[in-house]
């Protein structure tokens, strides 16, 4: 049975904290259970707790456990329909999806950047044209990270050199000693001079724990690899 939750300790029994739960926690912890845009549910089969899900629009993110019931879950997603369904790649609803590698990584590195400030609180219309996120809306963008940012389950950071930006990154979600690392992007003029592995560094020393991030295909490995990622996993995106 899928049950949509009322209060957030109907995710209390859920231990897991792969890289879709603490997306789905974060944004639980950003937003509760009080906005119709924002919804959680869970699955639960015999008493016991075997997936958890959450809609932000029409966006699903989907942390799943053994035992779940695919089907059912299929039918879920098809009754309310989705622009988007993002999950581990053991989950199948259409043979249309992207898919890449899960990596983690606990490791702390000194980073000495030298010549550059580390902007922890850049300013985010700056932020969201550096990254370039194309036809994505910069005021929806900016309601959702600016909330996230104030509710501590995101955080936003740059290097800058004489107030231009030429890297940034964002914690984009954050729940216990877990965070996922997203917008990781160095100006092409300041690339292979080692201000990507400088700020990513600086990011992960931020965190206590673990950090998460979401790898394309075939892109990056040796970079990450050599920061103290390692692949874990897939994940994969419907749309």
């Amino acid at each position: 049975m899928i049950e949509l939750i009322e209060n957030k300790s109907a995710f209390d029994e859920w231990t897991k904290r792969d890289i879709f739960t603490v997306r789905i926690l974060a944004l639980l912890n950003s937003y509760s259970t009080k906005y119709h845009f924002c919804t959680f549910y869970r699955q639960v089969i015999d008493g016991r707790v075997t997936a958890i899900i959450s809609k932000l629009d029409r966006n699903f993110t989907v942390s799943l456990d053994e035992g779940y019931d695919s089907e059912e879950l299929v039918r879920f997603f098809c009754l309310n329909g989705y622009d988007s369904i993002l999950c581990d790649d053991s989950f199948f609803i259409s043979p249309r999806y992207e898919e890449g590698d899960v990596m983690i990584s606990s490791a702390k590195r000194d980073s000495l950047i030298e010549g550059v400030t580390l902007d922890e609180y850049p300013k985010l219309m700056d932020l969201f044209n550096f990254i370039d996120y194309g036809e994505q809306d910069f005021k929806s963008w900016y309601v959702d990270i600016s909330h996230r940012v104030r509710h501590k389950t995101a955080k936003a950071y740059t290097l800058v050199v004489l107030d231009e930006i030429i890297a940034s990154g964002i914690l984009s979600s954050i729940i216990d000693n877990y965070a996922i690392l997203t917008a990781v992007r160095t100006r092409e003029s300041f690339r292979h001079m080692g201000y990507g592995t400088m700020l990513v560094s600086a990011i992960c020393s931020d965190v206590r724990g673990y950090v998460y991030i979401m790898r394309e295909a075939d892109e990056n490995e040796e970079f990450y690899t050599k920061l103290g990622f390692e692949n874990i996993g897939k994940w994969r995106l419907y749309r």
